[in-house]
């Protein structure tokens, strides 16, 4: 069993700055690719970051330049720096990880989502 646990949102001003974090624990073999989503009210989720087990990174276009995508593989911890933060990056933040566990296959997990609200 494999759990997520997200932290790191809230409310910020426009131009501000937040770090999300997101912690795997369990039965833990080895993480693949690490990345964060969003969604925002009425909108599909969509992807923001994501980072390869390599330290290979891609970016959506709205966030390219802003937002920095990390990962600690001894914690078994991916974050991410928002900064210069927009209204319109408001929404939940997810995290998904791609988990081999001990025993068993290779598995998408996600974190249970944290809000991040930019408005002045």
């Amino acid at each position: 069993q494999v759990q997520l646990v997200e932290s790191g949102g809230g409310l910020v001003q426009p131009g501000g700055s937040l770090r999300l974090s997101c912690v795997a624990s369990g039965s833990i073999f080895r993480i693949n690719t690490m990345g964060w989503y969003r969604q925002a009210p009425g909108k599909q989720r969509e992807l923001v970051a994501a980072i390869t087990s390599g330290g290979s990174t891609n970016y959506a276009d709205s966030v390219k330049g802003r937002f920095t995508i990390s990962r600690d593989n001894a914690k078994n911890t991916v974050y991410l720096q928002m900064n210069s933060l927009k209204p319109e990056d408001s929404a939940v933040y997810y995290c998904n990880l791609q988990v081999r566990p001990v025993v068993g296959r290779e598995y998408n997990y996600w974190g249970q989502g944290t809000q991040v609200t930019v408005s002045s």
